[in-house]
């Protein structure tokens, strides 16, 4: 297939008319089953140097030194060059059980340089409630590094102030949720879609049986449950593996003017509309003359200044659709003629300006 003459991408989606079946588990949550988001304030210790000295930096290490029986005479200066203090951050898997482990993040909090080499003291990791879920320690993994000359001159890559601990922090307790006690279940799609959750309400009560499940509106599917939690657990292990067809999504063209990439809808119409398109060139040369008397003239020589202007239209594309075109026949057309992604694009924010195709124009 030959490509357009400049370079340009134009995709298309979607195009078959068979929807592909995606199970109910892949396009949906159960509500009541997800994941919370810990944080907790820590110190990071056995840095090469790369620390930092800040109050909160200080009084924190007092403070870690006071539980431990150790009283620093007040006034007492504190070399710190190998702690920093820290923000550490976890996500909590659902049903997560004590005992169980999670990774974590360790970012700094303050001017240390690197985290790299460092250990992460025992530090408790609240929930948005104030209660402690897990308790976090290890010694941290930094992908970043870098490299200081004697002349001030250094290089790094990556962050080198961000490190993470895999399964550095064990759970201490369960997060609480009512999807066992819940008189239904409730599935939310990841796209709402009015004929989405149509479907899949219908696709449950064909298996299940009539009026098992019912839309609630264009996000959530509520379905009649078991109470015991074995058979309940069943029963969502059946209802996730049914498979349905997903509402086709609305025309929409996305346009991304930093890489010339377009992206179009499959159901993206366009109306009888006509577009002329051209660019005009002009260029200006200039250049210097001498100009000298004739011989035992009484004239001076002068330097005189020459400019040529030309102009150039190229030929104007005219662009016809009528009633209906297809996408297709918008792709044949600019392809036909090799325009640049700025022409496509000019064209169509022309056609939807004049309310000539249906459909999203969105340009990032």
């Amino acid at each position: 297939m030959k490509l357009p003459r400049l370079l340009w991408t134009l995709l298309i989606l979607a195009s078959c008319e068979i929807a592909m079946a995606e199970r109910i588990k892949d396009i949906t949550s159960v509500q009541g089953v997800r994941e919370n988001q810990l944080i907790g304030y820590g110190l990071v210790v056995g840095l090469d140097g790369t620390g930092e000295k800040t109050r909160y930096t200080e009084q924190t290490f007092r403070t870690m030194l006071a539980r431990f029986g150790i009283n620093v005479p007040p006034g007492s200066q504190l070399k710190l060059n190998n702690s920093a203090a820290v923000a550490v951050h976890a996500t909590l898997p659902a049903f997560a059980k004590a005992g169980q482990t999670i990774d974590i993040t360790v970012s700094s909090l303050g001017e240390a340089k690197s985290l790299r080499g460092g250990t992460l003291l025992m530090t408790p990791l609240r929930g948005v409630d104030g209660k402690t879920y897990a308790i976090a320690q290890g010694n941290l993994v930094v992908g970043g590094f870098g490299a200081q000359g004697s002349d001030g001159s250094r290089i790094s890559v990556n962050h080198q102030t961000v490190g993470r601990v895999p399964n550095g922090a064990s759970v201490e307790q369960t997060v609480t949720t009512n999807f066992l006690t819940n008189e239904f279940l409730v599935f939310n799609l990841h796209k709402p879609d009015f004929t989405t959750a149509v479907r899949l309400a219908k696709s449950i009560n064909r298996l299940i049986g009539p009026n098992t499940a019912k839309p609630i509106d264009q996000t959530s599917v509520q379905v009649n449950a078991p109470r015991d939690a074995a058979q309940r657990i069943n029963y969502l292990s059946v209802l996730e593996n049914i498979e349905i067809s997903p509402a086709e999504p609305i025309g929409r063209i996305v346009v991304n003017s930093r890489t010339g990439t377009i992206v179009i809808g499959k159901h993206v119409n366009l109306k009888e509309a006509a577009i002329a398109h051209g660019n005009l060139i002009v260029r200006i040369k200039e250049s210097q003359d001498v100009s000298q008397p004739a011989p035992l003239g009484q004239g001076d020589t002068v330097t005189t200044q020459d400019s040529e202007i030309e102009i150039d239209a190229e030929n104007t594309r005219m662009f016809h659709f009528k009633p209906g075109a297809t996408l297709q026949q918008l792709v044949e057309a600019v392809n036909a003629v090799g325009a640049a992604p700025g022409d496509v694009m000019a064209i169509l924010e022309a056609l939807k300006q004049a309310g000539a195709i249906s459909g999203d124009l969105i340009v990032i």
